[in-house]
């Protein structure tokens, strides 16, 4: 059998223990068949539109890569694999031209 990941820390590892699901890494529990409450994050590009996941954004300003010489260009896509309630990077993506990284929500815009 396989079973979703654990909704709070990604890990593939998760057994089931009844009705509930148990990720061993982070010891979260979860009944798959109820919604949580962490699926309902809502995050605004800079023009105030709600963004989800798989959704596709553009860059709106030129963003330096911290740790390396890089910047990304402004109209550079990307798209978002993942959103996460953070304080400063919120959207876990796929950057055309640079690869994996988080962004900050503010700095796009839906495509």
């Amino acid at each position: 059998m396989s079973f979703p990941p654990c909704p709070s820390c990604s890990s593939e590892y998760v057994y089931q223990d009844q009705s509930n699901l148990i990720c061993p890494e982070c010891a979260f529990e979860w009944n798959p068949d109820e919604k949580l409450a962490e699926d309902t994050i809502s995050v605004k590009d800079a023009n105030g539109t709600l963004l989800a996941d798989g959704d596709k954004v553009t860059v709106i300003k030129d963003l330096k890569i911290k740790g390396s010489s890089q910047v990304i260009k402004i109209g550079t896509r990307a798209l978002i694999r993942r959103i996460k309630e953070a304080k400063d990077h919120q959207l876990d993506c796929k950057v055309d031209g640079v690869g994996e990284m988080m962004v900050t929500a503010k700095f796009v815009k839906k495509a």
